[in-house]
């Protein structure tokens, strides 16, 4: 059967709608090849939900809003139909919320209810309400930032200007010097550390094996005889000292004693006094005879003159 040039567009054409309505429906997230249950959802206000947005369950997208109808028999409220996935079944006591984003988007998000046996059938009524969400929590935080603009506008103000101070200038240089100094100060320490502590470590180590030999030769010694031979050293001397003083004794004994000669000189007042005053004058004379040596010596390479 041949075709004629009509039939042919006229299928192209026909062939040209399907293809560009399932384009569009796919465009807005609709799969026409798919099987679908619709469901009805209630509210007093849908804040701006449009027709093709996406439905979501559990935080996965389950189906979209087909219809938006608005209820004018009782002027209360807003009939949205979604189509939601044909496997998807809807537990009872299941509500809708509404999310507004923060970029104007509304989203339509599906508490299920508690009992998964327990489910509605399709083409029921399903009750929706608004999420208080971010922007609602964010335009309940409007009046408290209005009121806290005149603050946050003096706070700036005094902190332009702080950062003009010049005392605020000269502290911040100062404390720009103090970390140059404490980053010289950091690499001296690690210099030392690196260099001068292996050395002390060194030393100490030294000094402790002296002292770990000093000790070993400590444990060696006997000390009950030690200090035997110290208390004997100390008998001794107790017995030369008891032997000097009496020795020191008799001498002084003699020394005082009348017949003796040594004795019989120092008891005798007179014999002192004249030998200390001939001492005296022996004393003078010489002091004289070093101020005036020519009275007492005369010679000449020519002789002595007569007078």
């Amino acid at each position: 059967m041949k075709l004629t040039n009509e039939v042919k567009i006229a299928l192209t054409a026909i062939a040209a709608v399907a293809l560009l309505f399932v384009g569009i429906n796919f465009l807005k997230g609709i799969n026409v090849f798919e099987s679908s249950n619709s469901y009805y959802v209630k509210f007093k206000d849908i804040k701006g939900l449009a027709v093709s947005n996406l439905v979501y369950a559990n935080g996965y997208p389950v189906g979209t809003v087909r219809d938006i109808d608005y209820n004018y028999g009782d002027n209360n409220g807003v009939v949205v139909r979604v189509e939601l996935d044909e496997n998807m079944r809807i537990p009872r006591n299941t509500h809708a919320e509404l999310e507004v984003a923060l970029m104007g988007g509304v989203t339509m998000n599906l508490v299920l209810g508690p009992n998964p046996t327990d489910n509605i059938a399709p083409h029921d009524t399903i009750d929706g309400g608004l999420y208080s969400g971010a922007m609602d929590k964010a335009s309940a935080l409007i009046p408290d930032v209005a009121r806290m603009l005149p603050k946050l506008d003096s706070i700036l103000t005094n902190l332009n200007r702080l950062s003009g101070d010049p005392a605020l200038q000269k502290t911040l240089a100062n404390a720009a010097e103090i970390s140059e100094n404490l980053k010289t100060t950091s690499a001296q320490l690690d210099r030392m550390m690196g260099r001068e502590v292996p050395q002390m470590m060194g030393h100490l180590n030294r000094t402790a094996a002296h002292a770990e030999a000093f000790s070993g030769q400590l444990a060696q010694v006997d000390v009950k005889q030690t200090m035997a031979e110290v208390q004997g050293t100390l008998q001794s001397v107790n017995t030369m000292a008891g032997q000097m003083n009496s020795l020191l004794t008799d001498v002084n004994q003699k020394l005082n004693s009348p017949t003796n000669n040594l004795g019989a000189f120092l008891a005798d007042r007179k014999l002192y006094d004249r030998l200390n005053s001939t001492v005296s004058h022996a004393d003078s004379l010489m002091i004289d005879l070093k101020a005036h040596p020519k009275r007492y010596v005369h010679f000449s390479l020519f002789g002595r003159k007569s007078k």
